[in-house]
């Protein structure tokens, strides 16, 4: 997967949903580089942001986009864990 790719992935998951993308541009490359970084060296879409322990089987819940709904932070601060996905203005 390419950058152009992995953008299109996540613009069109935020779509009918109550999240967006970080609107920092800058930010989002930093993620979007780590991610397919460790899709290269691991074989699937780690967050970057997370520490992985090379198991496919644990971190199945470390994989971008992850479930960020369910985690305390979603509720708290609007944004996923690491802040690829921010709660829409309304």
């Amino acid at each position: 997967m390419n950058r152009e790719d992995l953008l299109r992935v996540w613009k069109d998951f935020t779509k009918g949903n109550d999240f967006v993308l970080n609107p920092d541009s800058v930010f989002v490359g930093r993620v979007m580089d780590g991610l397919l970084m460790n899709e290269q060296r691991q074989g699937f879409r780690l967050c970057p942001c997370r520490i992985s322990d090379g198991s496919r089987e644990r971190n199945t819940e470390l994989l971008c986009p992850c479930n960020f709904r369910a985690q305390e932070i979603w509720g708290k601060e609007g944004r996923c864990w690491c802040g690829l996905f921010v709660k829409r203005k309304r």
